[in-house]
């Protein structure tokens, strides 16, 4: 799956190091703790400043037939012609994606499936159509592109991502398993070419936005919101009978089948915990997650003088869109303006790991390190599949997880193929504890 990944590889280091920025205008300097207890913000979250934005920015898209992608194109026609779509991606569903290059302008395209590219490729004249894994390396690698875009769901999403950094392209990153799988090898090769990596998800775009006003060890913790989901407040026996259609139920934010039932389950909330590790640099110790159900305080940053800082807004991706694909300016974007007086109050409280364990799991995953944080991933995915299938059920899902964990245990990770292989072990086992759970 993830051929070509060695191309791209740096060995793994050891232990933890200082890191450095580039401050605006300024070039390199190293962020002294000012607090004490602060930390040091790495390069590679695009904080440099270092941008000669060119006009129009060629934009690829990856995933532009999903929710992300579909609000990016939106973003892009408002842009009044500072961004321009040059290659654009779908995993099966070429009709809209043919459509979108034909709206855009895009005579590039790819298709991960080989049959649908086949197919695409039968219907459409209007430009090249590349297929398979290799071929959206090729869209990113042979576009002459200043930004790409991953709205990849999953794991397919980690070989682009390789390739847009590998060839020293910013990346603006809606694919959080990329940092959850690769980890630090993601974040070293982005250091090694100077490339930039701008998150999407809402969280850790407000979060950027957040640290970028700070100065160097000002930061004691990152703190991530969560909905809490459509169960919030249920009980695991309350939760034995739950449907497929009850876990697609979002009540804040409309998204695609998969991140919706890890939102379920807080598996989402626990794979954007192991991101924030990676793209900011946090010791693990230093995030916290609450649980904040009306989802309009997106991130919050704890200060050494005791302050902290939120990041308020509707729930609307355009928002961290526009922000990413336009960075280092704001553009005005068309969303309801935040009226605190009407929404009246703000809630909070803490997430219930017992019942909802993905979120234990996961921040267990991210703290042993190695290989633990791709297979919990991995183990996921299998999982949530085969609940969207009707083979397994919603508690079932976090079970999978668990036991796939303690059947592989946790190595060392030295090179993208040692995470390729990791991978492919927990699928086995994940999708064989499914059969055996099914079968029961």
């Amino acid at each position: 799956m993830w051929v070509g990944l060695a191309t791209w590889g740096l060995a793994r280091g050891s232990g933890w190091r200082r890191l450095t920025r580039r401050a605006f205008g300024v070039g390199f300097a190293t962020w002294d703790l000012a607090c004490g207890s602060g930390w040091a913000a790495p390069d590679w979250i695009g904080l440099r400043a270092t941008y000669n934005r060119p006009v129009p920015r060629r934009l690829v898209i990856l995933g532009s037939t999903g929710s992300i992608g579909v609000q990016a194109l939106d973003v892009v026609g408002r842009s009044g012609g500072e961004l321009q779509v040059v290659g654009l991606s779908a995993g099966h569903d070429w009709r809209t994606l043919t459509r979108q290059a034909a709206e855009h302008g895009v005579g590039r395209i790819a298709v991960a499936d080989v049959d649908a590219a086949a197919q695409a490729a039968e219907a459409w004249t209007g430009g090249e159509i590349l297929s398979g894994p290799d071929g959206l390396v090729s869209l990113v690698t042979e576009s002459a592109c200043d930004l790409v875009l991953n709205a990849i769901v999953g794991s397919a999403g980690l070989l682009p991502a390789v390739a847009t950094l590998g060839e020293g392209i910013d990346l603006a990153l809606a694919n959080k398993e990329s940092l959850v799988v690769g980890g630090e090898l993601v974040t070293q090769l982005a250091e090694a070419t100077g490339a930039t990596i701008i998150p999407v998800d809402s969280e850790h775009s407000a979060l950027h936005q957040l640290i970028m006003r700070e100065g160097a060890g000002t930061i004691e913790r990152l703190i991530l919101t969560a909905s809490g989901g459509p169960f919030r407040g249920r009980s695991v026996e309350q939760l034995a009978d739950v449907t497929v259609e009850g876990a697609l139920a979002h009540p804040t934010w409309s998204m695609g089948g998969k991140i919706t039932i890890d939102c379920a389950t807080l598996m989402n909330k626990g794979l954007e915990l192991i991101e924030a590790h990676h793209l900011f640099g946090t010791p693990y110790e230093q995030i916290d997650v609450v649980v904040h159900p009306q989802s309009i305080i997106h991130g919050l940053i704890a200060l050494c003088d005791g302050a902290t800082l939120a990041h308020l807004g509707h729930p609307d991706m355009r928002v961290p869109i526009s922000y990413a694909l336009h960075l280092p300016e704001r553009v005005d974007v068309p969303v309801a303006r935040l009226d605190l007086a009407a929404l009246g109050r703000l809630t909070f409280e803490p997430p219930d790991e017992e019942t909802f364990a993905c979120l234990r799991l996961a921040r267990a995953a991210g703290q042993a390190g190695g290989t633990a944080p791709c297979t919990l991933n991995a183990a996921n995915e299998v999982a949530v599949h085969a609940f969207l299938g009707g083979r397994l059920p919603f508690l079932g899902i976090a079970a999978v997880i668990e036991d796939t964990l303690s059947r592989l245990g946790v190595e060392q990770v030295q090179s993208f193929d040692s995470l390729t292989d990791a991978d492919a072990q927990a699928r086995a086992v994940a999708a064989s504890l499914v059969e055996e759970r099914a079968a029961a």
